[in-house]
């Protein structure tokens, strides 16, 4: 338990050491996901746009700033 968790921490710290300052994801909407849907609101991903796939799947776009403070 606690594996997603753990990678996106070393993901996040990746990716500020690059100097990258947002990371982007998209999850689907429909259908539905709702455990990638919590699991990336909780650590603090913020929606930023949606999206009709051409198979027919709704995705949401979720981004999370790393700018270091």
């Amino acid at each position: 338990r606690g594996l997603a968790a753990r990678l996106y921490r070393d993901l996040v710290g990746q990716a500020r050491a690059a100097g990258h300052v947002r990371i982007v994801c998209e999850v689907n909407a429909d259908p539905p996901n709702p455990g990638s849907q919590a699991f990336h609101r909780n650590f603090g991903f913020q929606p930023v746009g949606e999206a009709r796939l051409a198979n027919g799947k709704t995705v949401t776009y979720l981004a999370l700033d790393i700018a270091a403070a």
